[in-house]
């Protein structure tokens, strides 16, 4: 098969892994800029274009689509789509994963355990919006942070009303959420290939930190995860339509509540974690999964 991998750069871990993964299994594989590409989207042929030639004969795609050209990357992978090549994720699908509160409304629609989550405009209501999520401490983030940038831990009612006013007067759209102070810190990424959690990681703050990402010096390390957490990770990915999804769950005293589902979790810390093949794995899914002309949306939204 020759498979299409959409990244900014070659030289990524994930990247990396699923080129050798690929080329492991007798398959070609190609790194392409995403924001390199461009695309006549008025034609009868649709077309790729990249660094002057047309992208063409490619089976399937995977896109690693940062979150900061989110919009870009969609319409890229949209145009895959609308060529018949087969996408590990759909553009539709990352792009509602995206969207924090269209997500979690989404996973609350369909029963999922979520932290109890407020959202609203105006500052007027922010003392009411405090209390509903349970009072302080609070977690407010923002709509559009990623990797913990952008999340807050307020510890008073104070300092929640200070942070959401400074938000909302910078026009910046926020999440306002029960801390889950049970969970110690600690949080379980699970990584969803298909309908079956492939393999899973406890993720714990530093010293003095509450967000457990690892790009915020969070360590790793191997746990064994529930059923019940098994089959809220694989119902989430799910819901949002991933393929290949890193679903974060936090332990609380109301059950596994889902934080986020991650449309392009890094595979570095997992599989170190581990020890497990995540890059194969998925390509082994591209594998048995792959037809022309199988998305779903083929570009309808």
């Amino acid at each position: 098969m020759k498979i299409a991998i959409l990244s900014r750069k070659a030289s990524l871990y994930s990247t990396r892994r699923l080129v050798e993964a690929a080329k492991q299994r007798g398959h070609e594989a190609r790194v392409i800029d995403t924001l390199r590409c461009y695309m006549n989207v008025a034609t009868h042929r649709p077309e790729v274009h990249y660094r002057g030639e047309i992208l063409e004969g490619f089976d399937a795609v995977i896109p690693r689509i940062g979150a900061s050209i989110t919009f870009y990357g969609a319409a890229v992978l949209r145009q895959f789509e609308i060529m018949g090549v087969y996408p590990v994720n759909e553009s539709v699908a990352i792009s509602r994963s995206r969207d924090k509160l269209r997500s979690l409304q989404l996973l609350s629609r369909k029963g999922i355990g979520l932290p109890v989550t407020g959202f609203a405009h105006s500052p007027d209501d922010v003392d009411d919006l405090i209390k509903m999520v349970g009072g302080a401490p609070v977690v407010i983030k923002l709509l559009e942070g990623t990797q913990g940038i952008g999340v807050v831990l307020a510890e008073t009612q104070q300092a929640a009303e200070s942070v959401i006013e400074a938000f909302m007067g910078l026009k910046a759209n926020i999440l306002v959420q029960e801390y889950i102070r049970e969970a110690g810190g600690a949080d379980i990424r699970c990584l969803v290939v298909g309908d079956k959690v492939v393999a899973a990681m406890k993720r714990q703050a530093k010293e003095g930190e509450f967000r457990s990402n690892l790009h915020r010096g969070g360590s790793a390390s191997l746990i064994k995860i529930s059923p019940e957490e098994r089959s809220t990770a694989v119902r989430a990915a799910k819901v949002m339509g991933l393929n290949v999804a890193g679903v974060d769950i936090l332990r609380s005293n109301h059950g596994s509540v889902v934080m986020e589902v991650n449309s392009s979790p890094g595979l570095e810390g997992i599989e170190q974690a581990t020890g497990r093949d995540v890059a194969g794995i998925i390509i082994d899914f591209i594998e048995k999964n792959a037809k022309p002309n199988k998305t779903q949306t083929r570009g309808k939204g």
